[in-house]
């Protein structure tokens, strides 16, 4: 399945891509209180929305549709650095023995097809496409065994990177969380369609020129390694965002 989140006349809801174009689930399941894709994840109702969208009609084609950030309102959104061995060299830094980790707010983030926004206090500001994953089953201290079958599904992240700021300090949180620099989307596909998160091609284009390229085999962290950290850290709840670190650049302009 892919299931998005999206705005239409002012209104906020969530659906499935069907033939056609977008069933609105957010109207169908309204009588549950599911007003959005993490709601029905905490309701565990995936098994509900694949039955639902068996033999669905479109509501809305996709044109129709602004499309939000996949999850609009996460518990929270780890982001993980320096996870690609290229991109290591590419900056310059050093391997680290556990995942390096930095958080990015909801608020930061806009949905596929939006613009995403330079702030006007820098000139540097950077792209990182990246895999996401969506918690789907709450866990604290998950075995790596079990890391796979606490996830929802995958979508496609940029990182929208604020070079300068994220430099102010040691600290990356400055430069990777500003307003509408956090692309999240379109959709989730759902994990029963990717059983394999490492046999992914993670690829950027900036204005048409592929800029990015990578497969998700070549992970420092794997998927199992970083959920199984990050949950001894806090409880992984669902719909929780992981973003599994970008891939080095070919013509990257600032680092």
């Amino acid at each position: 399945m892919r299931l998005l989140s999206f705005i239409v006349d002012g209104k906020r809801s969530w659906g499935g891509v069907v033939d056609g174009g977008v069933a609105d689930l957010g109207a169908h399941f309204s009588a549950k209180g599911w007003t959005g894709l993490r709601a029905m994840l905490e309701a565990n109702g995936l098994a509900e929305v694949r039955a639902a969208l068996a033999g669905a009609k479109p509501d809305y084609t996709l044109d129709e549709l602004i499309l939000a950030p996949v999850i609009p309102d996460p518990d929270k959104i780890v982001c993980v650095g320096m996870n690609y061995h290229d991109h290591v060299v590419e900056t310059g830094r050093a391997v680290t023995e556990n995942p390096s980790l930095f958080a990015r707010f909801a608020g930061s983030q806009l949905g596929h097809g939006q613009p995403m926004i330079r702030p006007r206090v820098s000139q540097q500001f950077d792209y990182e496409g990246e895999l996401a994953v969506v918690i789907g089953k709450a866990g604290r201290h998950i075995l790596q065994s079990d890391a796979l079958s606490h996830i929802a599904g995958y979508s496609c992240y940029n990182d929208g990177s604020v070079r300068d700021w994220q430099r102010h300090t040691t600290q990356f949180l400055p430069g990777k969380t500003f307003a509408g620099t956090g692309a999240f989307g379109p959709w989730m596909v759902t994990a029963d369609e990717i059983p394999d998160p490492t046999r992914l091609t993670l690829e950027t284009r900036l204005n048409g020129q592929v800029v990015q390229h990578t497969t998700t085999d070549l992970l420092i962290a794997s998927i199992p390694q970083i959920i199984s950290y990050l949950s001894a850290v806090l409880p992984l709840l669902p719909g929780d965002v992981i973003v599994t670190a970008s891939a080095p650049s070919a013509i990257r302009r600032s680092g």
